[in-house]
């Protein structure tokens, strides 16, 4: 919209934009078209003054750009290093829980014994083989006492055998050995050897050994129940 300015209008748009109005501000303020301010301070300035402070006022507007431009990074910098006081704030605190709650773990690692005895429940014994199963060898060798005696032990005087139940450990038993030189190694002064040359006997006195309270044969591998 075109309006006809008042020379007193003209002078003070002169004045204004002399002092740092721009041409936006004085259209708004003299509700006038900016092509009409910019003529109107053409003819009063002239040309020439006119684009020194159209320059000035550009240069003026860079300058306030860039200062806030520095204001802000300022501004962004001073929010980065709060937030990495913050941060390390925090992760100071999540140490210090980390270290309490470590602390705490570690005063519930210790637990104090049970008192009470648990009860122990017989072993099955899977160990021993029936004498009905076993493939004796042709011949083995027995233990004796001078008189020809069978040299009797109780099952827990054999190391290898002490996992069994305290029953199973109880029972009486002769022990054969294949090998002569492992017969020889423990035989003691008032005992001596002897050879089985037929190893089915044992088959035919078992029912005899068991009547006199024995009712395993111990061997170098094998527990052989009676």
């Amino acid at each position: 919209m075109s309006k006809r300015l008042s020379e007193k209008q003209k002078n003070e748009i002169s004045d204004f934009f002399t002092n740092g109005k721009t041409i936006d501000e004085l259209s708004l303020k003299f509700n006038c078209t900016k092509l009409t301010i910019s003529r109107n301070l053409k003819k009063i300035l002239g040309e020439k003054k006119y684009n020194e402070l159209i320059t000035s006022a550009k240069s003026s507007k860079k300058s306030h750009e860039n200062e806030e431009s520095i204001n802000s990074i300022s501004n962004e910098k001073k929010i980065k290093k709060d937030d990495l006081n913050e941060n390390s704030y925090q992760s100071k605190i999540s140490d210090n829980k980390k270290e309490e709650d470590f602390s705490y773990v570690n005063q519930l690692i210790e637990i104090a014994p049970l008192d009470y005895q648990i009860e122990n429940v017989i072993q099955k014994d899977l160990s021993s083989v029936p004498i009905s199963e076993v493939d004796f060898p042709k011949t083995v060798f027995m233990i004796v006492d001078k008189k020809i005696e069978l040299e009797t032990k109780y099952l827990k005087d054999y190391p290898d055998w002490e996992f069994l139940s305290q029953d199973e450990l109880n029972r009486r038993t002769i022990q054969i050995f294949e090998d002569l030189k492992n017969a020889k190694r423990i035989c003691t002064k008032d005992q001596k050897v002897i050879k089985v040359p037929n190893t089915n006997v044992f088959s035919i006195v078992a029912p005899l050994l068991v009547s006199r309270g024995i009712s395993r044969i111990v061997t170098e591998d094998k527990l052989i129940a009676l």
